[in-house]
């Protein structure tokens, strides 16, 4: 069997619909975010405008510092699973962070906030007794996929809709345990969950409660909590799940809660048992990380006051973005091959690099930019990504937002 030809003859339809992905070949250099090195294309100099390192803490130097003083101290690597080898001081010392932060007893860690979702989720599903994970419909794949692997009942409700939530858990048997998942912050629209009534249904029903804010963590609360932290509602949570690998700039995901629910994950996790544990250097750079944004907002503010801007200059010009409380701003394109066309003529052009977010990652027909501003984004920066913005809207005869 020519199994290449299999491959290719799915890869050519992807092409075809706009959906093929290609990646830019750039190189972060320290000091110059969101500035980086292109090493293709016509602009050897791009601004980054897509970047997960929200607030720009991966070139923080206390960051660098502390990654590259363990790297020195302990080497490059972790040296195993933490169940061998790989269980560091540096390990403990990140997970006593990540309780603090979000007030909980204990915390643990995973390679990756996928991970993480997928390990936690997967692990309760399947041995807690009875259980039946009821799923928010937008939740990101690394939850559904941890759902999938838990082979248990599953219920998916309606998008931030407790009263949906509320139907559907009142129509459990009496038997079940039920464990409500759902995002804080959500990806690609920017929408915030109403987490204070998905708890109050929680609550109401004795359900477990499984938050994600790996988009939050770091952005939002005095501390950099989340959102949880903002509302004044982490004590009323089960499970808080996040990443490193966003807003605090290096890479790695975690669980935080109780230390019997974190003790039984690490116990029956095949997630965190069979998996290499995170370098100490890494460790070591997302504790300053974290410790760095708990004392600090003026990361926080200059973001919020960058997105703000971003937002109003839109606005002016009438390009289309959907309306959102959170940093993420998605500009509307509602089609794969233009989509994909003006993420091309922005680099090649116009020195601004902004993937292109089409389908699965998104429903077709809802194809969009998703520009997310940081605080190392100068208000020149903004003004030159709106001229480039309009300039293409009137040439590709794309829609204007309605006034």
């Amino acid at each position: 069997m020519n199994f290449d030809k299999m491959f290719q003859a799915q890869l050519d339809s992807l092409k075809e619909e706009g959906n093929y992905r290609v990646f830019a070949e750039l190189q972060r250099e320290c000091g110059s975010f969101p500035r980086v090195k292109n090493h293709n294309g016509t602009q050897d100099k791009v601004t980054v405008w897509c970047s997960n390192d929200y607030l720009g803490m991966g070139h923080h130097p206390d960051v660098i510092g502390a990654m590259v003083e363990t790297t020195q101290s302990c080497g490059a690597g972790a040296g195993g699973t933490r169940n061998i080898s790989g269980n560091a001081y540096h390990h403990k010392r990140l997970e006593d962070e990540l309780a603090d932060l979000h007030n909980k007893e204990a915390a643990l860690l995973f390679t990756s906030g996928y991970v993480s979702n997928w390990a936690a989720l997967s692990t309760l599903g399947a041995r807690l007794p009875n259980a039946v994970i009821l799923s928010d419909a937008l939740n990101h794949a690394s939850m559904i996929e941890g759902i999938r692997h838990a082979r248990c009942q599953k219920v998916i409700w309606e998008h931030n809709n407790p009263e949906d939530l509320d139907r559907k858990l009142a129509a459990l048997p009496a038997n079940s345990t039920p464990i409500v998942a759902f995002e804080s912050v959500y990806s690609m629209d920017g929408d915030i969950a109403p987490i204070a009534e998905i708890l109050d249904v929680c609550e109401k029903h004795g359900a477990m409660s499984y938050i994600d804010e790996v988009h939050a963590v770091g952005m939002y609360g005095p501390r950099g909590g989340g959102v949880a932290e903002r509302e004044g509602l982490m004590d009323r949570i089960t499970l808080i799940e996040g990443t490193l690998g966003k807003a605090f700039g290096v890479v790695g995901g975690y669980v935080t809660g109780s230390h019997a629910l974190c003790d039984f994950i690490r116990s029956f996790a095949s997630g965190f048992i069979f998996t290499t544990a995170l370098p100490p250097s890494v460790a070591a750079a997302a504790t300053a990380s974290i410790r760095h944004l708990k004392q600090s907002s003026v990361e926080r503010d200059m973001q919020k006051r960058q997105v703000a801007r971003l937002r109003a200059r839109l606005d002016a010009e009438g390009i289309p973005h959907v309306r959102n409380p959170s940093h993420i701003i998605p500009v509307m394109v509602k089609d794969p091959v233009k989509c994909k066309m003006l993420s091309d003529i922005l680099m090649e052009q116009f020195g601004i690099y902004v993937q292109p977010i089409n389908y699965p990652t998104v429903p077709k027909g809802t194809e969009r930019l998703r520009f997310t501003p940081g605080p190392l984004h100068t208000d020149e920066d903004i003004d030159y990504l709106v001229m480039a913005l309009s300039t293409l809207w009137k040439q590709c005869a794309i829609a204007h937002a309605v006034a």
